[in-house]
């Protein structure tokens, strides 16, 4: 079977309260799937996903994590080798909002100062009358924190392509966050159980 060809490989981590879309939006993005009901991720898993920009191909390693503070511990433990984090909020759940702050520290103290973060607002596909988190508000943090600002949906594909190219465009331009061809893929250390509930 012949292997994979890639130029470059770039974890990336996704991080955000549970509940907030971070496992509907990798599956959007890797598998261009959705399904009304989620699945909880309990500690890490990872897709991958190859596009092209130029003349190289760019192998992106995403890690989708647990967003319950139980597992924050063990969330913590694989911001090690992270390039980039996709750092989300539900647009209908103030609170996932307000806690970016707290997510924002955490990756303060994990991460090189040169990782990539981007915030996203997810959801937006709703009733208006559902939304408690205006755009100009998303704009403000991610103008305070300095990165890039996306609002998105994975249930109707808005944005989903557009959040990782971006960030996948950053990181090959910046030429400062590049694996060695061929670094192994750890697997999570932790068993993956899964919980079924309806989707918000």
């Amino acid at each position: 079977m012949q292997k994979e060809r890639y130029d470059y490989q770039y974890k990336i981590l996704m991080l955000g309260d549970s509940g907030s879309g971070k496992t509907s939006i990798l599956l959007r993005y890797t598998n261009d799937i959705f399904t009304p009901t989620f699945i909880t991720t309990i500690g890490i898993d990872f897709k991958i996903k190859t596009i092209k920009i130029e003349d190289k191909i760019l192998k992106l390693q995403i890690w989708d994590t647990a967003g319950q503070e139980r597992f924050r511990s063990i969330t913590e433990s694989y911001y090690r080798g992270a390039y980039a984090i996709v750092l989300l909020y539900d647009v209908t759940n103030r609170q996932s909002f307000l806690n970016i702050k707290n997510w924002m520290e955490s990756i303060s103290k994990n991460v090189s100062p040169k990782t990539k973060v981007v915030l996203v607002g997810n959801k937006i596909d709703v009733d208006k009358s559902l939304i408690t988190v205006s755009t100009e508000e998303g704009k403000d943090v991610a103008k305070q924190y300095k990165i890039p600002f996306f609002e998105c949906s994975a249930r109707k594909d808005i944005n989903i392509k557009e959040i990782f190219e971006t960030v996948a465009r950053q990181l090959y331009e910046s030429r400062i966050h590049i694996q060695p061809i061929g670094t192994k893929i750890q697997p999570s250390p932790i068993p993956n159980p899964t919980i079924i509930r309806r989707c918000c």
